[in-house]
């Protein structure tokens, strides 16, 4: 009798145990490390905090390094993949735009990471964040860079957030004073345009 107590408690726990958390990981530059603010005021954390008021079983993981290059970020990139990912937010190339650097090899280095991604965990969903370049870098080029990211969803069958700074870019409001990175009020309005594209991945 005492036995089968044990084992209906025991299987009560199996079934009524939370699922284990969806890891969602934020890999990118300064704009997702949160270039002048702290951790927490960062969108990845604001995603976190909105998921999980609205129920929602995750762990956010911040892997922005301000300065990162697509280049820069493969080297470090198993490292950062020592624990198994569930959706992965590629957030680079930005630096590669102000620096302009190649083209082709921004591509050919953020289709790298992709692969070494998706080699770790076959299942992984990719959302890929869209960046655009000031005009001062010649049309051609600021065309062509924005190119890049829709081109890499489509490829690699991956989510597209089409602007990340979308209505955060050139807004003194919403900007530090370098006129580049999001403020604090800048990052809440950019968690909320990750969500639109990420929620429905969960």
């Amino acid at each position: 009798m005492v036995v089968k107590k044990l084992l209906i408690i025991s299987l009560l726990a199996l079934f009524s145990a939370a699922p284990p958390a969806k890891v969602i990981l934020f890999y990118g530059d300064s704009l997702t490390a949160g270039n002048g603010l702290s951790v927490e005021e960062a969108f990845p954390a604001i995603i976190q905090k909105k998921l999980t008021e609205k129920g929602k079983s995750v762990k956010v993981i911040n892997a922005g390094l301000s300065g990162e290059t697509s280049a820069g970020g493969i080297s470090r990139l198993d490292w950062v993949l020592r624990q198994p990912v569930d959706v992965f937010v590629l957030e680079l190339g930005a630096n590669d735009g102000l620096r302009g650097l190649p083209l082709d090899q921004t591509q050919k280095n953020l289709q790298a990471i992709i692969d070494k991604v998706k080699t770790k965990n076959p299942a992984v969903k990719i959302v890929v964040a869209g960046m655009m370049v000031p005009p001062n870098m010649g049309p051609d080029y600021t065309t062509k860079f924005q190119k890049i990211f829709p081109a890499l969803a489509k490829k690699n069958n991956a989510a597209l957030i089409p602007f990340l700074l979308q209505d955060v870019a050139g807004n003194e409001k919403l900007n530090n004073p370098d006129g580049i990175h999001p403020n604090v009020e800048g990052h809440k309005i950019v968690a909320n345009t990750v969500l639109k594209v990420l929620e429905p991945l969960l």
